[in-house]
């Protein structure tokens, strides 16, 4: 199935199609953030998310990707951008591109990739549990890997 990216913007939104989702994308993102005409789309942040268990996932699993802005202390960190990707029995690694609006961005700011894989259920089967800075400060935007590590059983 098709990866499915979409802005914090755009929450709750699924992606119909992979051409007309990012269309719809574009303009929730542009009109929920309040951008101007011409507002900057940055470059995604790419790589992949992974992790060294000898383990297969459920052909149901579903992989988040998120950017975060986890620059204030004892606050939940606001979604800058985020991916959905359904990998249909698929296994690691997983390739990421997780677009964000460029004019949001604050360099005085920490920005951390974050993932989690799912069942089909929506229970949470792995997740990072490690910063992975990006963006700012002069952290890359490309080539990111995101480790996650099994979480207890429930």
């Amino acid at each position: 199935m098709m990866d499915r990216g979409r802005y914090a913007g755009a929450k709750g939104w699924r992606a119909a199609g992979p051409w007309l989702g990012a269309a719809v994308a574009l303009g929730l993102l542009l009109g929920a953030c309040g951008a101007p005409d011409g507002a900057a789309v940055g470059s995604p942040v790419t790589g992949t998310v992974t992790y060294r268990e000898r383990i297969a996932l459920p052909d149901e699993a579903v992989v988040i990707v998120q950017i975060q802005d986890v620059s204030l202390m004892d606050a939940r960190a606001r979604v800058m951008g985020e991916q959905t990707i359904h990998p249909g029995g698929r296994q690691v690694p997983f390739s990421y591109a997780v677009p964000y609006a460029e004019d949001e961005i604050d360099e005085r700011h920490t920005y951390s990739m974050s993932a989690r894989i799912e069942d089909g259920e929506g229970n949470l089967l792995l997740i990072s549990d490690t910063a992975v800075p990006v963006i700012t400060q002069g952290n890359p935007t490309k080539d990111v890997e995101v480790v996650v590590v099994p979480v207890g059983s429930p």
